[in-house]
C-alpha cells in the first residue's frame, strides 16, 4: 500500500496579517471555495459518512459566516468545523507555523493537564493549587459540558465517534482552550475536591507553552496512558503472566518504514519467537493482546501481527479506491521539494504510483489492483487458544484496522472502550496536503477509501469505532491509584472461565 506523502512547506514571506487583524471577506471566500473544490475532487471519503446534501449544507453555513471580515483564528475555526464534520481521523488542518508561534507565545495556557473520567473533567496533575482528581465544573464561567462540545472540533475521529475526542482533550486541553477562547492571563476554576460535592472556586495563573508541555510529560496518569513510545524496545512486549495466560502488548505500528526495514524485520522475528513459544507450550490457553495505545503506523506491521491470530485466509481490506490519477489543484500542493523541476518530478512519481496501484476506472473511482491486496494466510504457528483484545478510544488508523480484523474475524473477546478508528473502514494509507493561497492554512487528508475485510456484526455500527463485547472504563478510584481497570477485569474474566 502506498505510503508516499507530499509534505513540508514552501519558503514563504513573513505572515502579513497581525493576530487580531480582520481578513477581507472576499479573500476568505476565495480560500473557502478552493478548500471545498479540493475536497470534492481529491477526498474519496467526503461522502463516506455524510450525504452530499449534508456537506453542501455545512458549506452554506460556512459561507454565511464570512460575509463580513474575520480574523484568521475565526476563519480557522470555521474550517475546523467542516473537517471534523467529514468524519476522518486522518483530517488535519493547521494554522501557519509563524502565526501559531506568535499566537501561543507568553503565559496564556491553562496550567494543569486534565482527563475525562466517566464524562467528568478531572485534574490530572499533582499540584498545590487545585488537588489531583478534583472535578472541574467550569472555567472562566464556561460550564464543562459547553466547554467540551466547543473543543471537540480540534480532534477529528472516524465517522460519528465521540469517545476518541477524549484523547485530544487529555493531551491538548490547554492548547484547544487558548485557540477557542483566546489567550488568558488567569483562570477562575469552579471545582470540587476528590470524592466530595461541595463546589469551590479558585483563580490560578496561566503558564507558558514550554511549561504546559513539561506538565503534560509529568501528568499523573502517565504510567497507564502514555502516548510516547520513542525507543524500539518500548513499542511492543510479550510476557507470560500466569500458568495459562500470556500478554502481547503492541503500543504502535510505527515499526520501520516498510516490509524491508530492519526495525520491521526485527519485529517480525520477535513475533515469530513469541508464537513459536506459545505453540509449543500447551498450558497457555489464553492470550491477551493489548493495543490500547496503538494510534497506527506503517504497513505491513498490522497485517503481520494479525497473521499470528488469524483463523482463516484474509485480506488487508475488502476494497479500496481513490478519486484521481492526476493530482487536482496541484498549484496549492505542499511539496517536499523546493525547486520547480524537483516538484514536477515529485508530482509525477506520486501520480505514477497511484496509476500502478489504482489502475482501473469504475463509476468515477480508481479501483485498487488485487496484487496490492493479496489473499494472506495465517502463520503456521498462529495462536489457537482464546484471544482477549484490549481496546481504547486511542486506537486509530492501522491500529483500528488490526483491531477490527481481530474483532470481526476471530473468536476473540473484545474488552475496553470504543475505538476512534472505524470498524468497517476508513480513509487512510496515502496522505496529501494543500495550502490555501491567502490565509496559508494547511489541510491534510488521506485519499484511499478503504472497506476493511470484516463481517457485519450486531454490535458493530456503521460510522462508529470498534464496539467492545465488554465495555470497561477506568474508574475514578483506579485513576487515582493508576490501576489498570481493563487488564484487571480481563484477568478476573479468565479466572471465571
Amino acid at each position: 500500500m502506498l505510503k508516499f506523502k507530499i509534505a513540508l512547506v514552501f519558503f514563504l514571506p513573513l505572515f502579513a496579517f497581525s493576530q487580531n487583524e480582520k481578513w477581507p471577506a472576499e479573500k476568505l471566500k476565495q480560500d473557502l471555495t478552493i478548500f471545498k473544490e479540493i475536497r470534492e475532487k481529491a477526498n474519496s471519503g467526503l461522502y463516506k459518512y455524510r450525504t452530499k446534501q449534508q456537506i453542501d449544507s455545512i458549506y452554506s453555513w460556512a459561507f454565511s459566516q464570512i460575509n463580513t471580515p474575520k480574523s484568521l483564528i475565526e476563519f480557522y475555526k470555521i474550517v475546523l468545523q467542516i473537517t471534523d464534520f467529514e468524519g476522518s481521523l486522518h483530517n488535519d488542518t493547521t494554522l501557519p507555523e509563524d502565526f501559531e508561534k506568535k499566537y501561543s507565545s507568553g503565559n496564556v495556557f491553562f496550567p494543569f493537564p486534565v482527563k475525562l473520567i466517566n464524562n467528568q473533567l478531572v485534574v490530572n496533575f499533582e499540584n498545590t493549587e487545585i488537588p489531583l482528581g478534583s472535578q472541574i465544573y467550569s472555567i472562566n464561567g464556561i460550564e464543562t459540558s459547553k466547554l467540551l462540545s466547543t473543543l471537540y472540533k480540534y480532534y477529528t475521529t472516524d465517522g460519528y465517534n465521540i469517545t476518541g475526542k477524549s484523547i485530544g482533550i487529555g493531551s491538548s486541553f490547554a492548547k484547544y482552550f487558548e485557540m477557542e477562547y483566546g489567550p488568558q492571563k488567569r483562570f477562575t476554576v469552579e471545582y470540587s475536591l476528590p470524592n466530595q460535592t461541595k463546589k469551590l472556586k479558585k483563580t490560578i495563573s496561566a503558564i507558558s507553552n514550554e511549561i504546559r508541555k513539561e506538565n503534560f510529560k509529568n501528568r499523573h496518569s502517565l504510567p497507564i496512558d502514555s502516548l510516547q513510545y520513542n525507543r524500539a524496545k518500548d513499542k511492543y512486549s510479550f510476557k507470560v503472566i500466569s500458568n495459562n495466560t500470556a500478554l502481547l502488548s503492541v503500543h504502535t505500528f510505527v515499526i520501520g518504514r516498510n516490509a524491508k526495514h530492519k526495525e520491521h524485520l526485527a519485529y517480525k522475528k520477535y513475533l515469530d519467537s513469541c508464537f513459536n513459544y506459545l505453540s509449543k507450550n500447551n498450558q497457555i490457553k489464553n492470550l491477551i493482546v493489548d493495543v490500547r495505545n496503538n494510534g497506527g503506523g506503517t504497513d505491513p506491521n498490522d497485517i503481520v501481527t494479525f497473521s499470528y491470530l488469524a483463523e482463516k485466509p484474509f485480506r488487508e481490506n475488502a476494497s479500496a479506491y481513490i478519486n484521481f490519477h492526476e493530482i487536482p489543484f496541484a498549484e496549492y500542493l505542499v511539496y517536499e521539494e523546493t525547486e520547480p523541476q524537483k516538484k514536477q518530478e515529485e508530482k509525477k512519481d506520486f501520480e505514477d504510483e497511484l496509476k500502478e496501484e489504482f489502475p482501473k476506472l469504475e463509476n468515477g473511482k480508481y479501483i485498487q489492483d488485487e496484487k496490492f491486496n493479496p489473499l494472506l494466510q495465517p502463520e503456521k504457528n498462529s495462536f489457537k487458544g482464546q484471544i482477549y483484545l484490549l481496546i481504547s478510544p486511542r486506537i486509530a488508523s492501522a491500529g483500528s484496522l488490526f483491531a477490527s480484523l481481530v474483532a470481526g474475524n476471530t473468536k476473540g473477546i473484545v474488552i475496553g472502550e470504543e475505538t476512534m478508528g472505524g470498524y468497517f473502514g476508513h480513509n487512510g494509507h496515502t496522505p496529501i496536503e494543500y495550502e490555501l493561497p491567502n490565509t496559508k492554512i494547511k489541510t491534510q487528508f488521506s485519499i484511499v477509501n478503504l472497506e476493511q475485510d470484516v463481517p457485519k456484526k450486531l454490535n458493530q455500527i456503521f460510522g462508529r469505532g470498534i464496539i467492545p463485547d465488554y465495555e470497561v472504563k477506568q474508574t475514578f478510584e483506579d485513576f487515582m491509584k493508576n490501576r489498570d481497570t481493563q487488564l484487571e477485569y480481563t484477568l478476573k474474566l479468565i479466572e471465571q472461565k
